[in-house]
């Protein structure tokens, strides 16, 4: 089985600036990312992405003719995966009116050529930005059941109290846990390879720490959160998703938040997620250049990745900042920050390419990863296109 996963075009323009470096589908939301979630319900399929052009050199397109095409934004679950796994050729999934998969080749998707549609309730997706955070719940419950199941945990140590069900934490081999307090009141607990919980940190479910990430000291962190691979945080933290690789090492406060990789928060920081009057929160959407009503009282803020934000900065209610932005000094920053831009209330300069690689360079060497060549390429276009999308 050949999966293609397809990066529609409104889709990914609507969920920059974390699209603007990844393919849909490599977005982590709950334990894995979309791609992982589908690898691991059909495991025998060969997954590859058909994302934005200039992503191609480093997520390329796997093509055999006999392909079964998915959009990239939907969230699978079993269910999904067995009807998209008995597709005949020709054949589509309808949800909603929208095809959603087809069996055939990538050009019969683009043009919806089918020989016969078969329709499915409503599935679930990410359209919008806040449907990271606001979908991680869900997504962190179904993936822990789906990597848990029929494994068992590495041992609660003694020095850690547990509120709630013990079997609703699964340790992984090589992670340390000690006097920290987990809560599973709420839901699961998911504390990944080699991953770090220091003492005294208090946990409320459904978290998930994934390989090789950190909570320092005394955290206090709030479900449902997330942290990526060699994440590192600390301060309070209430339903956040870390992609990977990003520090909030400090205290400060993040919410109802999303966050790029290779991004550092610094210490002190504070990212507001509601308004003083509660009124309904706006977010700056890319696609049509201007802030759009999202029905929501919290969102928080939106972190493209490789930026990085000073110590003690504070952040409006749902600002969203691009890709290898430099904030600091004091005052808040607009509430939208487009990529490769460096200052803050005082005012903005450009970041030349250059300079961001010589700074993405550094971050980077501190977990001994060099920049490739590839990732060099994306960032060279991205900053091609970067004033279409101010």
């Amino acid at each position: 089985m050949n999966i293609i996963l397809f990066d529609e075009k409104d889709n990914w323009t609507d969920l920059l600036p974390i699209s603007f470096t990844r393919p849909i589908a490599d977005i982590r939301i709950g334990i894995l990312t979309i791609a992982e979630k589908w690898q691991h319900l059909l495991p025998e399929a060969r997954i590859s992405y058909k994302p934005a052009d200039y992503l191609t050199v480093k997520f390329a397109t796997e093509e055999t003719g006999d392909d079964i095409i998915i959009l990239s934004n939907i969230l699978p679950d079993a269910d999904l995966a067995a009807r998209i796994a008995a597709l005949q050729h020709g054949e589509a999934l309808i949800a909603a009116g929208k095809m959603i998969a087809l069996r055939g080749t990538l050009q019969q998707f683009e043009a919806s050529q089918r020989s016969a549609d078969i329709t499915v309730d409503d599935v679930d997706s990410i359209v919008w930005l806040y449907d990271i955070f606001l979908k991680n719940d869900a997504q962190l419950r179904a993936d822990f059941d789906i990597i848990t199941r029929g494994r068992t945990s590495a041992p609660i140590d003694d020095s850690c109290t547990v509120i709630g069900r013990r079997d609703q934490i699964f340790i992984e081999e090589g992670a340390t846990v000690q006097g920290a307090t987990l809560n599973t009141l709420s839901g699961p607990i998911y504390i990944g390879k080699d991953a770090t919980i220091m003492e005294g940190s208090c946990i409320r479910a459904p978290f998930a720490a994934c390989t090789h990430a950190q909570v320092n000291m005394a955290a206090k962190i709030y479900g449902a959160t997330t942290l990526g691979p060699h994440c590192k945080v600390g301060g309070e933290l209430n339903n956040v998703v870390m992609i990977g690789y990003s520090n909030k090492a400090h205290d400060g406060f993040l919410g109802n938040a999303v966050v790029g990789e290779w991004c550092n928060i610094g210490a002190g920081t504070n990212a507001s997620n509601l308004k003083n009057d509660y009124t309904e929160i706006k977010l700056w959407n890319y696609r049509t250049h201007r802030f759009l009503k999202t029905g929501l009282q919290f969102c928080g803020l939106i972190l493209g990745d490789h930026s990085k934000i000073g110590i003690n900065c504070m952040l409006n209610t749902a600002t969203v900042i691009g890709v290898g932005v430099n904030i600091h000094g004091a005052g808040f920053p607009r509430a939208f920050v487009a990529s490769f831009l460096e200052g803050g209330s005082a005012g903005y300069t450009d970041v030349s390419v250059a300079k961001f690689f010589d700074i993405a360079k550094r971050m980077m060497a501190r977990r001994g990863i060099t920049l490739s060549d590839s990732d060099k390429e994306i960032f060279e276009s991205i900053y091609a296109i970067a004033d279409n999308y101010k």
